[in-house]
């Protein structure tokens, strides 16, 4: 049970579902008047490294085969 709380496919799905979470606050952030802009900077930042750490976590799952 505990290995399946720490699994690399659990940990894929919850970078991507927070991943999910930046896009739908980045969205709102930028249609606030005034836009924070470094508030906005940061999240995107983030939302960057999230799907960095997605594709290494995607490639290590699930490797593509040489041609």
């Amino acid at each position: 049970m505990q290995e399946n709380l720490h699994s690399p496919h659990r940990r894929l799905i919850e970078l991507r579902m927070e991943h999910a979470d930046l896009d739908n606050l980045i969205d709102r952030a930028g249609h606030q008047q005034p836009v924070d802009e470094l508030a906005l900077r940061r999240l995107k930042k983030r939302r960057l490294m999230l799907r960095d750490q997605i594709t290494q976590l995607e490639l290590l799952l699930d490797p593509k085969e040489p041609a």
